[in-house]
Formats: structure tokens, sequence, C-alpha cells
């Protein structure tokens, strides 16, 4: 298999087989990230591409879905990406669904028209890192969009068809703003379609710029307990079914529900965590993170 730099797949997409379409990043630009600093976005040759698929159709002919790898792979044109979704089903006829990473900005340069050919073809499955539906909170993280964009590409996704997922950061928007993170991003998203929304929470590390901004005190940390409270406010306000999953190493404590459902159980499960654990003991739990893999 062609992997080069750094492969990342979210925990959910755990069972899908994965392929190298895309590697680096085209952005490059968010405060918070550094998963793709050193890595100049290239695209897989489809000569190589389809060695890949050969292999995994040698030991995996039955794959159902796929997943391709690449910070956002959705970034290509549609006339670039068609012919290596097409491919796919040459190789792998039982392949139903084909998933990626996409940021918002990948969505622009498609119409409707193309989505939905997009979606006949098996692409079903964007994770999309949005990490907020604040304008001043993604404005502080570089996102390099605002939430009425997220709003207008998300509702062509929605029109095409096309299911997709969200990352919501908790302490992303910084101390004291995370009630407001949670009210906004909560009333966004409830005007979309999320299948799920994934949730982490801030981790600094040294090569970013937010860590830079937190060391000139140009940004400050919001508290452990003040991100609990941010998950809280986050769930109470959306308005939406949808599954909510914040269980990786980046959450203190890990929570699953299906809202509305289960608002009241996770609800209490992290009134519970708020009155059980201090925030030094929170804190030293984030210390103690080497790295979200």
């Amino acid at each position: 298999m062609h992997f080069t730099g750094r492969t990342w797949r979210p925990p959910y997409e755990a069972n899908s087989y994965i392929i190298q379409l895309t590697s680096g990043c085209t952005y490059n630009k968010c405060n918070f990230c550094n998963l793709y600093k050193n890595e100049p976005f290239c695209l897989s040759p489809l000569s190589e591409f389809e060695e890949d698929l050969a292999e995994i159709k040698k030991y995996q002919p039955n794959a159902r879905r796929i997943f391709f790898t690449g910070a956002n792979p959705f970034a290509l044109s549609y006339e670039k990406i068609k012919p290596y979704v097409l491919t796919v089903r040459d190789y792998l006829i039982k392949c139903q669904t084909i998933a990626m990473f996409s940021s918002i900005r990948d969505i622009k340069n498609k119409e409707v028209w193309q989505l939905r050919k997009l979606r006949a073809m098996g692409v079903n499955g964007l994770s999309i890192g949005v990490e907020s539906g604040d304008d001043e909170t993604l404005l502080l993280a570089n996102k390099g969009y605002t939430s009425q964009d997220i709003l207008e590409q998300c509702q062509k996704l929605d029109e095409a068809g096309i299911e997709y997922y969200f990352v919501y950061m908790t302490g992303l928007a910084g101390k004291g703003n995370g009630y407001r993170n949670a009210i906004n991003s909560a009333k966004l998203f409830s005007k979309l379609n999320p299948y799920f929304i994934h949730v982490d929470s801030l981790t600094l590390f040294r090569d970013t710029k937010l860590y830079q901004m937190a060391q000139k005190g140009e940004f400050i940390e919001a508290g452990e307990q003040e991100r609990v409270k941010e998950m809280q406010h986050f769930i109470e306000n959306l308005q939406i079914r949808t599954h909510l999953f914040a269980n990786t190493v980046s959450n203190f404590y890990p929570v699953s529900a299906y809202l509305p459902k289960e608002r009241a159980k996770v609800l209490d499960e992290l009134e519970q965590v708020i009155n059980t654990f201090t925030e030094e003991e929170m804190r030293t739990y984030r210390k103690g993170l080497k790295s979200l893999g």
C-alpha cells in the first residue's frame, strides 16, 4: 500500500478499509492543529491508487466501505475526484460507501448536481472538522470560514443526500467563552442534519499557533470543569436527532448518547463528573496527554 506522511482516520472508521487518495492538507492554517505542518498536499497517482485497490481486493474482496485518507481529499474538484471514485467499483464490486475527511471550504467548489452525482457513485460519509458554529471561535481558530458558510455548504450536502459528521471542540473558545460557543454552535447545528457529532476537547501542543498565543498570554485556556459545563450547554441546546460521541482520549470523561432520547442521562453523567473530580485532578489528566492518537 502506498502510504506517505501521516495516515489518519477517525476512530469511527475503524472498520473501514483505508486507501490513500491524498496526503497533506490544502489549508494547514488552523491555529490548534499540527497534524500536517510539514506535509505538502499531494494527489496519489491513479496508477498507485489502482495498485492499492488491487491489494485490498486480494485480501478483502468483499469490502463494503472504503475510507480515503488525507487531511481533506474532498478538496479535489468534481472532475479530479470522479475517476478515483469510479475506479473503486472496478475492483471492489461490493463496496457500498466511500468516506473521507472534508472541510467546509472543500464543498464550495462543487455544485449540488455534482454532489448528487458523487452520492450516486458511492460517496457518503464526510467527516467535517467544523470545531465550532460560533463566529468568534472560528476566527480565533483561524478556520477560514464563518457559521454562515457552514450553514450554506452543509445545506448543499443535505440537498444531495450525502451523510456527514461534525467534529465539535470544547475549550476552543478559551476561558470564559464556553457558554457562548456551546449555545451558538448548538443553534447552528440544529439547522442542519449531521448524522452524528464527535466531540473532542482542546489539547495544546507546542508546535501550534494557539500554544504560542497561550505562552504570550493572548489565549487563556478554559478550565476542565468549564469544558464539561460547555458540553452540557451544547447538549442541552441541540434540537436535532443525532448521535453524540465524546469518547476519545482528549475528553476527561468519555460519554456517548443518542439525542434527544438520552439527553437527561448524559447530562446527569456530566454533572456527576463536575461534582466528583476537582479541577486539579482533571488538569493533571490533560497535562499527561502526549498525543491524541
